[in-house]
């Protein structure tokens, strides 16, 4: 379902179902997705991950003909499908949710339903103008089984992410750059090299701290002020013990550039 290649410092993930529009939830996608994502985790030469999807979608969600067929991941009794979506759909989305390491979203084509909410797992976001996004699960008559009632809203916050939600619409490129759901709109033929760029930038940074400063910005989402400073002093007080740190200082007091290994 994902393939993961390295270049560099930088981890592209690719969503490689390009024949069903990268649809999920075929039993062991969410094993692939987290696998790969454990990967990246214990490799501490990558410092940042870019998703995306093969062909013409980024994903279009859900497997439809799955659904009609009660097959695969959508079949089973009421109990037996919640433990799929725990631990299939779910398990995906924690996975990429919880990468240490920063990841951009290279949005290329459709994104909807579990596609918009895998783009949201992401820290940064941009598209191709050929993009598009929409939370149809109601329109299916479902709702977000895979956490997009808590992704999205802190994304694009409540409103409107319930105007997405409830009225099924589906909005272009440009209104996601206007609701903050991207952060820029490219040519399809650039998207990627743009996305590059921006992860070149990420990975330019000194590996753990890079790291540390994900976790508290993900760990902030859901709890006290108080909480993350102390989480930051912590964090600090080892930061300042590192060799990463003493050349940081000294590239800019001798203006050159930084070169960090993640000691």
């Amino acid at each position: 379902m994902i393939l993961l290649e390295k270049k560099g410092s930088v981890a592209l993930l690719t969503l490689n179902r390009p024949e069903m529009l990268n649809a999920i939830g075929q039993p062991g996608d969410g094993e692939s997705i987290a696998a790969a994502c454990a990967e990246i985790n214990a490799d501490m030469s990558i410092r940042c991950a870019i998703i995306t999807g093969a062909g013409r979608a980024f994903s279009a969600g859900g497997d439809l003909k799955a659904m009609r067929d009660k097959s695969g991941a959508f079949g089973g009794t009421p109990a037996e499908l919640r433990e799929t979506y725990r631990r299939n759909i779910q398990f995906a989305v924690r996975a990429l949710y919880n990468l240490e390491t920063p990841m951009i979203a290279a949005v290329n084509g459709a994104a909807i339903g579990l596609g918009c909410d895998l783009a949201c797992t992401a820290d940064m976001r941009i598209a191709s103008d050929k993009a598009k996004f929409a939370a149809t699960f109601l329109k299916i008559g479902l709702i977000p089984g895979d956490g997009g009632s808590w992704l999205l809203p802190r994304v694009i916050g409540h409103a409107r992410a319930a105007r997405l939600l409830f009225a099924a619409e589906e909005i272009d490129a440009r209104t996601a750059l206007e609701w903050g759901l991207v952060s820029d709109v490219y040519p399809a033929e650039e998207l990627m090299v743009r996305a590059m760029e921006l992860a070149e930038k990420v990975s330019a940074q000194p590996p753990r701290a890079l790291r540390v400063a994900k976790t508290l910005m993900r760990q902030a989402v859901n709890t006290t002020l108080d909480t993350i400073l102390e989480m930051s002093a912590v964090s600090q007080a080892v930061m300042h013990h590192t060799r990463d740190h003493e050349e940081g200082v000294a590239a800019i007091l001798e203006k050159r550039k930084a070169d960090f290994t993640g000691d």
